[in-house]
């Protein structure tokens, strides 16, 4: 494996947004405005530690802490009728805080109310699986791990489920660069035809918003169908057709565009 190095400024200079923006947050309500969420949380604390409560867009938020999740949700399921566990996931907080927010989303279709529950770990911090409460959580859970790297224990299978197993760091935390690493720009290449195959084949293209209109490798040209390999780096190749965006009649709301009064641009703006 090859050495890390440090991405903590990997996302400093966005293009697309003020980095130093901070969104609104939205307003937040007490419990005791509305009457079965202010019953619930009364039967919780006569149970557990709530750290913090509120109702944000109609949906109640509690804080509890980290050990307590397991017999928080099963007390949910069983007595609050609480019956659906909808998503669980984590929120990557290292940078500001040290560690990930966890939250679980839970419906209640008896009462007709949602009810986010929430709590904090800290970055190596391991959090109990609650596979054993909700089946849901199995897949839930495996995807936390791959994406973020939280640990999760007492699960059945906890290995990665969307990246492969020798995948190095979490694609879904901040200090990932946006477009992958080095590694990734070469995964599929190595392990597919070998190291050896790098020059011939070269990396992978991880921008998704690049379009290369003479690279005949990879893709077609940009407009229509060419045969694969043809070099038409003259822009010209074969029964050459016009540059077309849209199809045949196009749309009625949207100017027409034409190959030759078109602007490719040198960079990003």
């Amino acid at each position: 494996m090859r050495k890390y190095t440090p991405k903590n400024d990997v996302q400093k200079k966005s293009y697309f947004s003020d980095r130093f923006y901070v969104t609104p947050e939205t307003p937040k309500k007490d419990p005791s405005e509305d009457t079965i969420y202010a019953t619930d949380i009364e039967a919780l604390k006569s149970k557990f530690e709530i750290v913090n409560s509120y109702i944000e867009i109609d949906e109640l938020v509690v804080y509890i802490n980290s050990e307590d999740n397991v017999n928080v949700l099963t007390f949910l399921k069983q007595e609050l009728e609480y019956e659906m566990l909808m998503e669980l996931s984590a929120i990557d907080y290292i940078a500001q805080k040290g560690g990930f927010e966890i939250f679980y989303e839970m419906l209640s279709l008896s009462k007709k109310r949602r009810m986010r529950v929430k709590t904090f770990i800290r970055q190596k911090q391991a959090i109990e699986s609650v596979y054993s409460v909700f089946k849901m959580a199995n897949w839930a859970e495996r995807e936390m791990y791959d994406m973020y790297g939280v640990k999760v224990t007492n699960h059945p299978n906890m290995k990665r489920i969307l990246m492969p197993d020798d995948w190095y760091d979490h694609p879904l935390r901040k200090t990932y660069p946006l477009h992958g690493d080095e590694a990734a720009q070469w995964y599929e290449v190595d392990k597919i035809f070998g190291k050896e195959a790098r020059e011939e084949i070269g990396p992978e293209i991880r921008d998704g918003a690049n379009v290369d209109r003479y690279d005949t490798q990879r893709f077609a040209r940009l407009g229509h169908e060419v045969p694969y390999g043809v070099d038409i780096t003259d822009g010209k190749e074969p029964e050459h057709t016009p540059l077309g965006y849209q199809e045949e009649g196009g749309v009625v709301i949207i100017k027409k565009l034409h190959e030759d009064t078109s602007v490719t641009l040198e960079e990003r703006r």
